[in-house]
């Protein structure tokens, strides 16, 4: 028993482990990309920049929170701990599934690449921006994980941060591809597939 327990590791290492793998696949993935030709200004990196650092940092360091924020919304228990983990993988997964599916299209900031593509394969095909559904849904993984308010605090911050950040984009993508990105809206939906296609 004790050495099979030692396998699976437990809920708090796995979703460390998931987030881990995420950094380590994006800096990997970072490099290679094409040549931009439009990109955001500094002051619009900000508006999404800075509620996303901020949930990054209270979901980092919430063991070190105190009064309110430490409290638990959620009770002490294996099988909450390890749904949160599986979410947490689950999303990592999809995050990396839909990174590579962008290739060298992709960037941190909004931008237009020399020869952009629309990428309407993969997860793409159901939704439009499913890398933010992957981190979303990792940090849902991972605020039930650790199943204190402070997670509650950060998932709103985060889902706000990739709002601003996909409607930039959307922009930039409908100046670039006109009626074929408008299609695409109509198939897909921004963060979660659409149940009724047109």
């Amino acid at each position: 028993m004790s050495s099979f327990g030692a396998i699976l590791a437990t809920p708090a290492q796995v979703t460390r482990v998931a987030w881990f793998a995420f950094l380590i696949y994006w800096v990997i993935a970072a490099a290679g990309g094409k040549k931009t030709k439009k990109i955001e200004s500094g002051l619009d990196r900000l508006s999404y920049g800075v509620p996303l650092w901020f949930a990054v940092f209270l979901m980092a360091v919430w063991r070190v929170q105190r009064g309110w924020l430490g409290m638990r919304f959620l009770p002490e228990s294996d099988a909450i701990r390890w749904t949160g983990a599986a979410l947490a993988v689950a999303g990592v997964g999809l995050a990396i599934w839909a990174r590579r599916r962008l290739g060298s299209n992709w960037s941190t900031a909004v931008t237009l690449k020399e020869q952009h593509e629309l990428i309407r394969n993969g997860p793409y095909a159901r939704i439009r921006h499913p890398i933010y559904t992957g981190i979303l849904l990792a940090g849902v993984g991972t605020a039930i994980e650790i199943g204190r308010v402070v997670g509650l605090i950060a998932l709103p911050l985060a889902w706000v941060s990739f709002w601003l950040k996909a409607r930039r984009e959307e922009s930039f993508l409908r100046e670039e591809f006109g009626a074929r990105f408008e299609e695409h809206c109509r198939q897909t939906g921004m963060f979660l597939p659409k149940l009724l296609r047109r």
